[in-house]
């Protein structure tokens, strides 16, 4: 297996931004790490911006919207515009809405965050779960308030703070109960990273869903599956030869390159380190990687 060139010079930068139209963008790790904004991100992301890319931001992170995402650009100073940004709660609304044209009678039971309540409203999907089911007397609670719901449709899981057994048991009883219910995952990221640790993530939180049902999700519409490209595909009718796909994650971010025959950048700013792909047994290997977006920056030289 080849092994992916790094870029390190003036020369490299360049060739490599001649060679793509458009970027995705994987937000943590790569923009900023929690709070925190990369070195040299905000200009780096302007000299593409001077040299007419096209830019948009793909995040697995379904706790935030769109909109949620733009009011953190906004407050960390990066410059963003509408539709530049592609989370996997957009990706899973647009989903439902245009590529399985989710019933106007139906519901959707969601186990997650307000990112995901947002993106079904603005899709004009109707909804039950979430911050309705956070709190319950469980003194006063018995399993036989669970019942089967006809009109709920598809089963939405993403992650959840909030996570508790009534949600569990409202999301069981619903895909049990019927087989045509769609079970859906924003994402399966098994982990996340903040405040320097390694965290359970979106995937974790499916994990009891898929184990008590003995059920695979009927799609996952996070990296690095073929739902959300296709979501994005669709949307911006992308060129995936002059596409590129910046990330920090192999089994996520530059897999979704892979698989949606995208050229691929990783960065050593997030999850993955150099020693990563450069081992013998490296299964998931990038075109190219950096130690950091930021490098791009070297261009302002020119």
């Amino acid at each position: 297996m080849s092994k992916p060139v790094k870029l390190s010079n003036t020369s490299d930068y360049d060739a490599f931004l001649d060679k793509y139209d458009t970027f995705l963008i994987d937000c943590d790790g790569v923009i900023w790490l929690e709070n925190t904004v990369i070195p040299n991100l905000r200009e780096a992301l302007s000299i593409l911006r001077k040299k007419g890319k096209k830019l948009l931001f793909v995040s697995n992170n379904s706790a935030k919207s769109r909109r949620g995402y733009k009011k953190k650009f906004e407050k960390l100073n990066i410059e963003i515009y509408d539709g530049e940004i592609f989370g996997s709660a957009y990706a899973s609304a647009y989903y439902l809405k245009n590529i399985v044209k989710f019933p106007s009678d139906k519901k959707v039971y969601v186990v997650g965050d307000v990112g995901i309540t947002e993106e079904l409203e603005s899709e004009g999907i109707r909804y039950a779960g979430a911050a309705e089911d956070v709190k319950f007397d469980t003194s006063d609670w018995t399993l036989s308030s669970v019942k089967h719901d006809p009109e709920v449709g598809a089963v939405l899981c993403g992650f959840d703070i909030n996570i508790n057994y009534l949600k569990y048991a409202k999301a069981y009883t619903y895909l049990h109960s019927n087989p045509e219910c769609l079970f859906l995952l924003t994402n399966d990221d098994s982990t996340f990273p903040a405040n320097g640790s390694i965290f359970p993530g979106g995937g974790a939180i499916a994990a009891p869903l898929i184990t008590a049902l003995g059920r695979n999700p009927d799609a996952v519409l996070g990296k690095p599956n073929k739902s959300m490209f296709d979501c994005i595909a669709q949307k911006l009718s992308l060129n995936p030869k002059r596409t590129c796909m910046i990330g920090d994650r192999l089994n996520t971010d530059i897999l979704f390159g892979i698989n949606g025959n995208l050229g691929t950048l990783l960065v050593l700013t997030g999850v993955t380190k150099e020693k990563d792909i450069l081992a013998e047994d490296a299964r998931i290997i990038p075109d190219y990687y950096i130690s950091s977006f930021g490098d791009i920056t070297a261009l302002n030289t020119l």
